[in-house]
C-alpha cells in the first residue's frame, strides 16, 4: 500500500476532515448570565470563529465565568512556513556520556540545579536530576561521571552564583514553572546577568534553563546557552552536556537524531 502524501496546507479537524472546527476555553471577568454568553460569542467572532456556540459556561466566584466555545475557524496553516528548533546534538546513552566526560575532562562534570526566585515547584528539576528520573529514564545523579548538586527551591540568584563558584560548576540548570507576569523571563535574565558579572569573560558555566512556558529559540535573548521545554528527558540534558562540554565520540549519532531545520513537515 502506497503511503499517502502529507499536504502542506492544513486546517483544523473537528467533525469532518477540513471543516476547521476548533474548541477554545477562556475566562471573562463577568458573572454568568445571557449577556456574559453573548460577550463570549462576540469574543469568539473576533478570534475568527464563525459560526460559534457556547458549549459550556460555569461561574467561577461572583465576578468571573469560564467558557468553552466551539466554532469554525477559516484560517489555514502552511506547514512549509512553520519554524521549529530541532535537536542539534546526538542522543547518547549513559555509557557514551560517561566515556565522553572521561576522555575530555578526565574528572567528573559538575552540575548544579535549582528553582530560583520564589519558584517552589521542584518537579521539573527533580525529574532531570534525581536518580529516580522521569519517563522511564534515570536522572543525572545516576550517571557515574556526573557530580550533581540539587539546591532545591526558592534559591536566590546570589546564592546560586556562590554555589556555582564554590563547587566549580561546569553547568547550571535552572527550572522555572511559575510564570505569572513573565516572572520566569525576569528571573532568568537576572540570573544570566549575575553570572556574567561574577565570572571573567569566557569562564561562565554553561547556563541551561527549562520550563513549560519558555521559547526554545530565545536562549541568546535571555543570555543562556540552552533552553529545554516541556517533555525534556534526563538523557537529552546529559547528551547536551556531553555535546557542549566534551568532544563527543565519532559515530555516536543515532538514527533518531535530526539535523537542525527551519521548516517543519519537510524531509
Amino acid at each position: 500500500m502506497s503511503k499517502r502524501a502529507e499536504p502542506h496546507i492544513i486546517r483544523p479537524y473537528g467533525d469532518a476532515t477540513g471543516d476547521g472546527q476548533v474548541q477554545v476555553s477562556f475566562t471573562l471577568p463577568i458573572a454568568h448570565d445571557k449577556r456574559a454568553e453573548g460577550a463570549a460569542l462576540q469574543l469568539a467572532a473576533k478570534m475568527g470563529l464563525e459560526p460559534a456556540m457556547v458549549v459550556h459556561a460555569k461561574q467561577m466566584g461572583p465576578h468571573f465565568t469560564f467558557f468553552v466555545v466551539y466554532g469554525r475557524c477559516s484560517h489555514l496553516v502552511d506547514l512549509n512556513k512553520v519554524v521549529v528548533m530541532e535537536r542539534e546534538f546526538p542522543l547518547l546513552s549513559p555509557k557514551e556520556v560517561s566515556a565522553a566526560i572521561k576522555r575530555s575532562l578526565r574528572r567528573p562534570l559538575v552540575v548544579i540545579g535549582a528553582c530560583i526566585g520564589t519558584d517552589a515547584h521542584t518537579v521539573g528539576i527533580d525529574a532531570i536530576l534525581n536518580i529516580k528520573g522521569w519517563a522511564g529514564e534515570k536522572g543525572l545523579e545516576a550517571y557515574s561521571d556526573l557530580e550533581v548538586h540539587n539546591l532545591g527551591a526558592q534559591v536566590s540568584v546570589p546564592d546560586l552564583v556562590e554555589h556555582a563558584q564554590s563547587l566549580k560548576a561546569d553547568a547550571v540548570l535552572v527550572s522555572q514553572v511559575v510564570t505569572q507576569r513573565e516572572a520566569h523571563l525576569h528571573n532568568v535574565t537576572q540570573m544570566s546577568a549575575a553570572f556574567r558579572e561574577a565570572y571573567p569573560a569566557g569562564t561562565t558555566p554553561v547556563l541551561i534553563v527549562g520550563g513549560p512556558r519558555f521559547d526554545e529559540s530565545a536562549a541568546s535573548e535571555l543570555g543562556v546557552d540552552r533552553i529545554f521545554v516541556k517533555g525534556t528527558t534526563p538523557s537529552e540534558v546529559a547528551s547536551y552536556l556531553a555535546h557542549r562540554l566534551c568532544a563527543t565520540p565519532a559515530g555516536t549519532r543515532r538514527p533518531n537524531a535530526k539535523k537542525k531545520s527551519k521548516k517543519a513537515g519537510v524531509r
